[in-house]
């Protein structure tokens, strides 16, 4: 398997050879300190496969099984024909196994979902103040509109209602420009849909209600008031937390 297209002309200084063959684990670590060390970029070319085992020290066997280990972290992209690249390195992973923690254990996933909350929570008042400074007049109406859409859509009629409450939070966070929070929040949002419809705790009143909220949170921001807005957001996760607790009791 060729490793790297466009990064031969790349010299690859090798670390000192071990006595050894290196474990699986070293060769994983390896690659990622070489991709520390020179400053690579998501996209960027990694070295061919020769030139990792060369000096990594490690068999091609022991290199590509690390390759695959870090492409499953998002770490690395192998693209077939053209070579492996430094990933994108997403939060994937994190919600792979969030989500299998969810769905393993009839327990577990109740308490995903608290935790997941909790974050959720977390990041948006944690920034009240200057999501309410910094959100727009036009990404309120936006946020208005998705809201008008879950009104629409029903939380019974197909994905509209979550697909719209997803847009709403993650719109709320944009103005932050933080990649790291936008990240999490996704990753969170992700697991949560994936989870929550095994729990069926989501009534008609409970979708008035987050409806509710919603518009709530939307008049706050655009009233510029950053007390109102923590406090809607209070009121908008009880009832959730409330829900699983629920849940949690009847199964």
């Amino acid at each position: 398997m060729a490793v790297g297209q466009g990064a031969a002309a790349r010299r690859v200084e090798p670390e000192p050879r071990p006595a050894r063959q290196p474990l699986r684990q070293e060769v994983v670590d390896g690659i990622k300190s070489y991709i520390l060390r020179n400053q690579l970029r998501p996209g960027d070319p990694l070295p061919t496969e020769p030139a990792l085992c060369e000096a990594l020290g490690a068999s091609r066997s022991s290199v590509r099984e690390a390759i695959r280990i870090l492409t499953a972290l998002d770490i690395v992209e192998v693209r077939h024909g053209h070579g492996t690249y430094v990933g994108r390195l997403s939060l994937s992973a994190l919600v792979e196994s969030l989500t299998f923690r969810g769905l393993l254990s009839p327990d577990d996933d109740f308490q995903v979902l608290a935790d997941l909350v909790d974050v959720r929570e977390l990041f948006e008042r944690g920034t009240a103040e200057r999501l309410v400074e910094s959100l727009t007049d036009e990404q309120i109406d936006r946020l208005e509109g998705h809201v008008d859409e879950m009104r629409r859509a029903g939380a019974g009629e197909g994905q509209g209602f979550v697909v719209a409450d997803r847009a709403f939070h993650t719109l709320l966070l944009a103005p932050l420009g933080n990649d790291l929070i936008g990240q999490l929040s996704t990753a969170f949002w992700d697991v949560y849909v994936i989870v929550a419809p095994h729990l069926d705790v989501f009534t008609h009143e409970h979708e008035v209600a987050t409806i509710a909220h919603h518009k709530r949170i939307v008049d706050a921001v655009r009233d510029r008031d950053p007390v109102e807005f923590a406090a809607a957001l209070t009121d908008h996760y009880a009832p959730v937390r409330q829900r699983i607790a629920e849940a949690r009791a009847r199964r």
